[in-house]
């Protein structure tokens, strides 16, 4: 096979238009500011799990399509989310990514507020008065708040429909997992990786990508039999799940064996399974522990990644400790597989950002197994309608 010339290189595949995507789609700044707008600020996105905020006045904050955001429970135990900023001068309130705070005080003019969100005081408001400006009216602005076993969502958007039609069954395969026995986050770091938003995203479709890992290939991953049992289920609202793979860990001299008392509940302790959820939030487990990731994009080229790590809220102290080494073999901040996924992304944003890579091709079709890219293909479907435009050539308007 000759190699191409600048002409046949940016000429787009001869393949339908759902079977790959423009350079554009990656590094375009007028498409980055259309996508916070058409999809961060409508779609609903996982904020944090139902135990990193287990006592009344806890907060933990978020920032999301450049919006600062504070998410407290109540005193009556309901978690509200709000526009993390004073109502009075713009300035942000909470700074620190959690804490307990009955109230809130801005450091700039004082004005408080309570975990409702009500303006609670304001020093000398009588001049306020003439102009009738009251307390009742200088509240923070609340946005939707809902939760699907123990997972807390939010949405920007004021007419946003339900998280229950948003999400449809695709939580299906964790629901035992997450609601047999209560569970809780053991761990959390972030990473701030040098890609656009999908190409991390894109890691967790792409078991193609399998061949890269090390472990995996040490394991019983990456064979005929594993890669043809294994199947994507393609939800509604581009979601995804991927089920059906059974890893090896007896065989592999450098990993932990795994303990089926450890399982967590509705798996064994060699169940690997895992649910992209459109846009950018992924649940998965490795048998013995969970892990959540949500991606938020930061720039065209930059993203920051936070990660989770989850096990059971009953866990002996010596439990625990299997569950986080298990859990750090691979996705901690010095694990297998993580530290590549990371180097992954940041070189295909690379190529991408130069202005070198013209097109990213998803066309394998392998009847949804394993390294079929009929999941990004669903995902890129899914963009595609909310955008407008297809990522084949978004150039182009759509709708």
């Amino acid at each position: 096979m000759p190699s191409r010339n600048r002409e046949t290189w940016e000429r787009p595949p001869d393949l339908p238009g759902t079977h790959f995507v423009d350079a554009m789609a990656y590094s375009d700044p007028e498409l980055f500011e259309e996508e916070k707008q058409r999809i961060l600020a409508r779609a609903w996105r996982f904020g944090c799990h139902d135990s990193e905020l287990p006592d009344p006045f806890d907060f933990r904050t978020i920032d999301h399509a450049e919006v600062p955001l504070v998410m407290i429970r109540g005193e009556d135990g309901k978690v509200r989310t709000f526009y993390n900023v004073c109502s009075h001068r713009g300035a942000k309130l909470f700074n620190d990514l959690s804490g307990n705070a009955r109230t809130k005080t801005c450091f700039f003019h004082h004005w408080t507020f309570d975990w409702r969100g009500d303006c609670v005081s304001r020093p000398r408001p009588q001049p306020y008065e003439a102009l009738h400006l009251e307390a009742e009216d200088c509240g923070l602005k609340e946005v939707a708040t809902d939760s699907q076993y123990g997972l807390i969502f939010f949405n920007l958007d004021d007419d946003a429909g339900s998280l229950t039609n948003y999400l449809g069954d695709a939580l299906s395969a964790f629901e035992q997992t997450l609601t047999e026995e209560p569970v809780e986050v053991f761990h959390y770091h972030q990473a701030e990786i040098q890609a656009n938003w999908k190409q991390w995203v894109e890691s967790n479709m792409d078991h193609y990508h399998e061949w890269m890992h090390v472990m995996l290939r040490r394991t019983n991953v990456i064979t005929e039999e594993t890669l043809f049992h294994r199947k994507a289920e393609l939800h509604s609202g581009g979601h995804i799940t991927f089920r059906g793979m059974e890893i090896d860990y007896e065989h592999e001299g450098t990993i932990a064996p795994r303990e089926q008392s450890k399982a967590m509940p509705g798996l064994t302790a060699e169940t690997f399974q895992a649910t992209p959820l459109f846009p950018n939030t992924v649940l998965m487990t490795r048998g013995t522990v969970m892990r959540i990731d949500t991606t938020t994009p930061l720039t065209p080229d930059t993203s920051l990644v936070e990660f989770r790590g989850l096990g059971l809220k009953d866990d002996t102290e010596e439990d625990r400790m299997v569950r986080i080494r298990q859990h750090n073999e691979f996705w901690g901040p010095m694990s297998h597989n993580l530290p590549e996924d990371l180097f992954a992304a940041e070189q295909c944003a690379a190529g991408y950002r130069s202005g070198g890579a013209a097109y990213g091709i998803i066309c394998r079709e392998e009847n949804l197994s394993a390294q079929d890219d009929g999941g990004m293909r669903h995902f890129y479907a899914e963009w595609s309608k909310w955008m407008g435009r297809s990522a084949s050539d978004p150039k182009i308007i759509t709708a």
